[in-house]
């Protein structure tokens, strides 16, 4: 995942090169939290809410799709 593009995205652009700068990758990305981002450089709480937010929704969204592969590789019952 392109973590500039998903920044930029969520209209926040401007704090792309600290998370580069702090080698933010999704694995990271998905257990940032709000003093983390403090940390990196995020002062306006509105703009930390929007990332706890947006990271919420990706480790759903991550969450939701391991489900759906592991129910979509699961052999049926039954049938032999």
């Amino acid at each position: 995942m392109d973590i500039g593009g998903w920044l930029r995205g969520l209209g926040l652009e401007r704090y792309e090169q600290a998370f580069r700068e702090n080698e933010i990758d999704l694995r990271v990305l998905r257990k940032l939290t709000a003093d983390d981002l403090k940390e990196l450089g995020v002062a306006a709480i509105g703009h930390r809410r929007l990332l706890i937010d947006a990271i919420s929704a990706l480790t759903a969204e991550g969450e939701g799709a391991a489900a759906g592969c592991s129910a979509s590789h699961a052999r049926p019952t039954g049938v032999g």
